[in-house]
């Protein structure tokens, strides 16, 4: 087993653990460990399973995070290690972020953060995305390996599902630039029914991203009978466009039956619209359709006039027709971090 001393944690007595990495503030007793799965308490002192072990890598279009607001049409090498806070009923990659409880071991390779950083700088990526899993659970290492990246002249990004402690967003904020959160939903109970988190938890998480100036852009899975009533639709919409604010991009993906989630049918097309109606009336500037066929649902219009600032075809960048971040036909400026480059 690779040990590695962990952060964020508290002595609590009896020879048990407070973990403080994320919002769920694990009591861990001796022997045991957290709910993540790769944080374990051994003789009253918290070590991390999985510094260095990356258990996935590929070098990725940055819209595929996505994230089409920051650096459209670079490449960012995304890794991850396996783990995850939450027991999300509908997640794609439960190999990953559920091995802990379903399979023995730890997998991966043992890499360093100077490698990730070679590598990264070799295939010429823009910048590291920590994703995948939950990124705030290999916390040590993507720290360490973010360090190194902006140094090395990379920019850093999280795709998370936004229930990591102000604390730890603290520390990380100088290093990070850009983030991805799920929000799954607006409804308390659904959404610890399916992810077994608090809905005021990731709210609290996602103003903390706005207010440490860490580009922000915002997913909503569109579940059927889940979180695709209108009301709930309005709920999120509005709470992007009243407390992050109007230039936070929300992006709405469809849902496909998967892991123990299989007997919801897939998410229509026409309440992916319906969620973007609701973003649009929220006064949202930037509300996209994904994981579905749909010509121009992805492309970046002007807020000022309505004409195409970035076309988009299959989660890569086609055409962007800005000017030193502006619309070339009024002139608008479009929200945003690196947007012509």
């Amino acid at each position: 087993m690779n040990l590695h001393l962990a952060q964020f944690w508290e002595a609590a007595g009896d020879g048990r653990v407070r973990c403080n990495l994320c919002r769920f503030h694990c009591l861990i007793g001796d022997g045991l460990r957290g709910r993540c799965g790769v944080r374990e308490n051994r003789g009253g002192v918290l070590y991390t399973l999985v510094y260095g072990k990356v258990a996935a890598e590929n070098l990725d279009p940055i819209e595929k995070k996505p994230l089409y607001h920051f650096y459209p049409g670079s490449q960012s090498l995304s890794i991850a290690t396996v783990g995850c806070n939450f027991r999300c009923l509908h997640c794609q990659n439960h190999q990953l972020s559920q091995w802990p409880h379903e399979r023995p071991g730890i997998p991966g390779p043992l890499v360093s953060p100077q490698d990730i950083v070679s590598q990264a700088l070799a295939c010429g990526a823009k910048s590291l995305s920590y994703t995948y899993t939950e990124p705030t659970i290999y916390f040590e290492f993507a720290y360490d390996t973010a360090v190194l990246a902006k140094q090395a002249g990379l920019k850093n990004v999280f795709v998370t599902n936004g229930y990591t402690t102000t604390a730890v967003l603290e520390a990380l904020a100088p290093w990070l630039d850009a983030a991805n959160v799920d929000l799954k939903g607006f409804s308390a109970e659904a959404y610890r029914e399916v992810t077994g988190a608090s809905l005021d938890g990731v709210l609290a998480c996602l103003r903390d991203y706005r207010r440490l100036g860490i580009w922000l852009e915002v997913t909503t899975l569109v579940i059927p009978g889940h979180n695709d009533s209108e009301s709930e639709l309005r709920q999120i919409a509005g709470f992007i466009a009243g407390d992050l604010g109007r230039d936070v991009p929300w992006h709405l993906s469809a849902f496909y039956p998967t892991y123990k989630m299989s007997d919801r049918p897939p998410t229509s097309v026409a309440a992916l619209h319906l969620a973007r109606k609701a973003g649009c009336a929220a006064g949202l500037e930037y509300v996209y359709l994904g994981n579905v066929d749909e010509p121009g649902s992805g492309d970046t219009l002007c807020p000022g006039c309505g004409a195409v600032a970035i076309r988009r075809g299959r989660l890569r960048q086609v055409e962007n027709r800005l000017v030193a971040g502006r619309c070339q036909t009024c002139q608008a400026t479009i929200a945003g971090v690196g947007l012509n480059a």
